[in-house]
């Protein structure tokens, strides 16, 4: 009988490793979606009534002026050279001129940027570490008075909007029962957040009690699935206190599922700010894409949608690959 060869030349094929694979599918994918997400902005701006000519001119302005306005806006052009123009400044950092303002909207949005990202960073750090440890002590503390008083909380809290909650510590810390809070958080131009923390306090507050109740319920039922598995009974067997147990054998493997949530609260925060920079008058761009509705600020609304469309994609990725790392058997290549 004579032996079969093995090919020669082959080198056996090796598995990318989870990480990069996930990167490279969900950049891909994210890619994608900015553009899909350009493509229906865009269009979305172009069928409102009107344009953007009249809303700057005023309906009481010549035909005349109109059109010389439309001619130096570009409005003239046909659509699919208008979406090329606009791609072509996006990518560029050309990102056009306010209608509103008459200023670029990169010197018009940058400063309010970075108000509403310190405003999602703070409130995201704070809600989950208050979340997470919320939902450990609830899981340690299962079916006692201390849990059932956290789950009712958080199931009431769940039913209240922004503006509610936002309205209710106004009137608590800033206009009737106490007064050690400012009721608003109006930040003068070129003052950093950070440069005054108390106007942030309650926006923060705000965006904190809405995202605790989900990070709080899936923390504590991820831990209590953990605490019922073989190997804590196993650690409760040897002798290990009830503390160690939880935070180092229930904890590790109750934080990957938790990730998912937590992400999702960022995503939730990008959405919700715009809510809670009106109710404070709080000068982010949640606030400023209210503004530019109002005025029909074409250039300002096209470039805040597709920011926050940005955050939502890389937000989704850093979710992912952290939920990834956090899961020992799925991280390793195969």
């Amino acid at each position: 009988m004579t032996a079969v060869a093995a090919p020669v030349g082959r080198a056996p094929t090796r598995a990318a490793h989870p990480v990069r694979r996930l990167l490279l599918e969900r950049v891909g994918l994210g890619v994608v979606t900015l553009f899909a997400v350009s493509v229906v902005v865009f269009a979305a701006t172009q069928v409102l009534p009107g344009n953007a000519a009249y809303a700057v001119l005023g309906h009481s302005a010549t035909p005349q002026r109109v059109h010389a306005l439309e001619v130096q806006l570009g409005l003239d052009k046909p659509a699919v050279t208008q979406y090329w123009d606009w791609l072509t400044g996006l990518l560029t950092g050309h990102l056009g001129t306010s209608l509103a303002n008459n200023e670029p909207v990169a010197t018009l949005i940058g400063p309010r940027l970075v108000n509403s990202a310190a405003l999602v960073v703070a409130a995201g750090i704070v809600g989950t570490l208050l979340g997470v440890g919320l939902g450990l002590l609830a899981a340690f503390r299962r079916d006692g008075l201390l849990d059932h008083a956290l789950s009712v909380a958080a199931l009431t809290v769940t039913s209240l909007p922004e503006f509610v909650v936002g309205i209710v510590l106004v009137i608590l810390f800033a206009v009737v029962v106490s007064h050690v809070l400012p009721a608003v958080s109006v930040l003068p131009p070129g003052v950093a957040p950070w440069d005054d923390p108390r106007a942030l306090v309650l926006p923060v507050a705000t965006l904190v009690i809405v995202i605790i109740p989900y990070i709080f319920r899936m923390m504590r039922a991820a831990t209590i699935e953990a605490l019922e598995s073989d190997y804590v009974e196993m650690a409760e067997l040897k002798g290990l206190s009830r503390a160690r147990i939880l935070l180092r054998h229930a904890l590790p493997n109750a934080i990957a599922p938790t990730i998912q949530v937590i992400g999702l609260n960022f995503l939730y925060l990008a959405g919700g700010i715009v809510i809670v920079e009106v109710v404070f008058d709080y000068p982010g761009i949640g606030q400023a894409l209210v503004d530019a509705v109002s005025n029909r600020d074409i250039p300002t609304i096209q470039f805040i949608v597709v920011v926050l469309a940005a955050f939502y994609v890389v937000a989704n990725i850093l979710t992912d690959v952290v939920a990834l790392l956090a899961t020992p058997r799925r991280r390793a290549p195969r």
